[in-house]
């Protein structure tokens, strides 16, 4: 199926805009606060897991197709031939799709705070979608002015680790924050390199991205020392014995980090070469989380 897309130029088009391996950022912050949940309670409700994931899953799905309605305002991707509403030629059409996935992901939520017989999760993820909103739709567009990293941080890392956490035994902790910390920066980084190769369409719509603000080189360098800081706060962690030295597993995603880091770097002023770097951020936000969920699990496994 993958050589048959990559054969015709529609197909292609369409795996682009669809996004397949984005959804991992939907996936991982459930993984990791379920794994943190486990790490008190020694159990897992797959069942709430798995409808967690399901939910998550589709609220992603709302923001891709509802920021690609509200880009589609500003003229940004009058050139991004992948985008949905481009290949569609219907903003309506998307923009009531997008709408549809946010209802069945609330939805999903709903049942799980339904099953708890308690709505603290479903707060909480109304106010992610609630912040997600302001990243590219009006009157806020606060991805517009840079922010969309700080919000992505927060979204993605205590508040949906956060609602991970409290859907398994109904509390939060400390190593909840910490490996939202981790998790935040991470899906932060995505986001970050998906400016590298866009930055002239950036300029000319108005919207001041870091990358657009710092200038591709300066970008690259900072993308370094993000990308470092996620193995220096785990053996921080480690060290101050919030962690388990299980965690340090986390640095078996050394090559997919160092292969993201040494790829901006070279290409980073060169769009064509470069765009594919939001992908290679999202296979070391996956392997890194899986690695930190799994450590966070052995941990508290008898092995005896």
């Amino acid at each position: 199926m993958t050589t048959e897309i990559l054969k015709n130029p529609q197909q292609k088009l369409w795996y682009a805009a669809i996004k397949i391996p984005m959804y991992t950022v939907a996936v991982i912050p459930i993984t990791v606060g379920t794994a943190v949940a486990y790490t008190s309670s020694q159990q897992i409700d797959w069942g709430i897991y798995g409808t967690f994931i399901g939910a998550a899953i589709a609220i992603i799905a709302w923001l891709n197709l509802s920021n690609d309605v509200f880009d589609a305002d500003t003229g940004i991707d009058k050139r991004k031939a992948h985008s949905v509403v481009n290949l569609t030629g219907s903003q309506a059409l998307v923009f009531w799709v997008s709408n549809a996935f946010l209802g069945l992901g609330i939805f999903g939520i709903i049942l799980i705070s339904y099953w708890l017989r308690d709505w603290v999760v479903l707060g909480i993820v109304i106010l992610c979608c609630l912040l997600g909103y302001t990243y590219q739709g009006p009157p806020f567009r606060l991805g517009y002015q840079g922010l969309g990293e700080i919000i992505c941080f927060i979204c993605f890392g205590p508040l949906a680790i956060a609602a991970a956490e409290y859907s398994q035994n109904q509390r939060f902790s400390y190593l909840g924050l910490a490996a939202a910390t981790i998790i935040g920066i991470t899906t932060s980084i995505i986001l970050f390199c998906s400016h590298f190769h866009q930055v002239e369409d950036d300029l000319a719509a108005g919207k001041r991205s870091p990358v657009a603000r710092l200038g591709t080189a300066n970008s690259a360098q900072l993308l370094t020392l993000s990308v470092v800081s996620v193995f220096v706060l785990i053996v921080l962690l480690v060290i101050l014995k919030v962690f388990s030295p299980w965690t340090l597993l986390t640095f078996v995603s050394l090559p997919s980090a160092y292969q993201l880091v040494n790829h901006v770097r070279k290409h980073h002023s060169q769009p064509d070469l470069v765009s594919n770097s939001k992908f290679l951020a999202v296979n070391f936000h996956f392997l890194s989380g899986l690695l930190l969920s799994i450590g966070l699990i052995i941990d508290k496994i008898n092995l005896i």
